[in-house]
This record gives structure tokens, sequence and C-alpha cells, in this order.
């Protein structure tokens, strides 16, 4: 069975969960936006010890998802896949041989569980969003870009579950108190979903099968979770459970 938690999701700190349950579980910790101490904490709050992750995946270098990987890795012995783009992005620093190279289109194998990254617009090197399947289930994750292309279309297609960017609403982040150039970089072509934007995605890729979708990396000033809901829910109807990422709860364990 394949589940995921979302540790955390906003501009103060994101990292998801994931996880094949069975006689050997695998465990996917998809970026590492947080302290030390206080992934130690999300993890014990999950269930989970630091020693029972087996690889991250970070996205790309923003500080809100690299965060404490290498530390982490270095201390726990988990190997680290990122883009080539990434690793440059943070500076290229040693990681004793951990490091692996993520490439979009390229399946990564990991225990039971098969990870397809793919490319996304977003203003960060060589920025990698993914899916993950234990061949029963499907999930989709797809923070940081700031517009849709038929390319990660495609890759959602199918999905049982999504982690869906919900970062801003427009009227919102236009009354907000961001200067001019950080409102266009927001919401710009390589910034971050609107809910109206990130509504269109959903509305594209829902099916019959999928069954639960999570917004996520809600901005803090210019975001509620109430309108984030109204949008995913006016993108899905009935079709789907909506549940709301919190910036430091997280989400419970969502099982597919």
């Amino acid at each position: 069975m394949l589940r995921f938690k979302s540790l955390g999701s906003g501009s103060t700190g994101n990292a998801t969960l994931i996880e094949v349950t069975g006689h050997k579980p695998t465990r996917l910790l998809v970026d590492c936006g947080l302290g030390l101490r206080q992934l130690s904490a999300r993890l014990a709050e999950a269930g989970l010890a630091d020693d029972a992750i087996d690889a991250i995946f970070i996205t790309h270098e923003h500080s809100d998802h690299i965060g404490c990987a290498r530390p982490f890795a270095l201390r726990h012995r988990v190997p680290v896949w990122m883009s080539r783009g990434t690793c440059e992005g943070i500076g290229s620093p040693d990681f004793d041989g951990l490091l692996q190279t993520a490439c979009d289109g390229q399946t990564i194998s990991l225990g039971d569980l098969q990870i397809m990254p793919f490319t996304v617009p977003h203003d960060a090197r060589e920025p990698l969003q993914l899916t993950c399947t234990d061949g029963a289930s499907k999930l989709g994750v797809l923070t940081d870009l700031g517009h849709a292309t038929a390319h990660l279309l495609a890759h959602l297609a199918g999905c049982d579950a999504l982690l869906l960017e919900c970062n801003h609403d427009t009227d919102l982040l236009s009354q907000s108190a961001y200067p001019p150039f950080l409102k266009k970089r927001v919401g710009g072509l390589y910034g971050h979903l609107s809910n109206d934007a990130a509504g269109a995605i959903a509305r594209s890729v829902a099916h019959a099968g999928l069954k639960c979708l999570v917004a996520a990396h809600l901005s803090q000033q210019n975001n509620r979770p109430d309108l984030a809901r109204q949008a995913m829910g006016d993108a899905l109807g009935s079709r789907a459970e909506v549940v709301v990422a919190d910036a430091s709860a997280g989400t419970r364990w969502i099982a597919m």
C-alpha cells in the first residue's frame, strides 16, 4: 500500500513523506526544507525514527526545500537525489558519495517504489517534480511552478492522489504589502500557482480514480485555507477528498 504525509508545507519549509508499506517498508522524503531538530520532531510525530528514511528527493535549491538535506543525509547515510542544476544551485557541496543525479523522464527505483521526475517551469536552476507508484497506486507531487505545461499534465495523468501547490489567491496577492517586483515574481510564469491555476490543473487531470487532492504550499500572507479548499472543490466537485496542508502540522497520513 502507498501512503503519504506532508510534514509541513509553505514558505517556512516543505517536506513530504512517502511510504510503501509491507514486509519491508520503503520511505522517501521529498524535500527537506526544515531544520534538523524540526525534521526529527515531525518524523517522530509520524511514528518514525530519523534512520527510517531510505532516500531523499530534492525538487530544487530554494531554502524552503533544501533545508537540512545535506547534514541529515550525512548523519544517517541516506542517498540524496536531485538534478545537476539543483546541485549547482547549492554550490555543488560534497555529499560523501551519497548524491545521485535525477533527470527528467528517467525512472528511479527505490525498493517497491518507482519514482518518475519531470521538469516544471519555476525560477530555479533545474527544478523537478515527481510521481511515485508502487505498481497499484500513483501519487503526483507538484509544487513550486508558475504555470502548467503539456509535459507535466501528461505525467500527472492517472494519479490516485495529488499534492498540488495552491500558493496564492490572485486578489490577495494584488492587495498585499509585497513590493511590486515580488508580486510580479510570485504571480509570473516561473513563480507560483494561484488557486485558479491550480484548479485548472486539477480539472485537467481529474478522473474517476482520483481519491484525494492535497492543497499545498499556501502563502501565509496571500492565501487562506478556505479559499484553496473552495477552489479545489469547485474544480473537482465531489470527485475527490480535498485536504489542506498546514505550514507546521502538514497533514495526517493519507492512504491510497
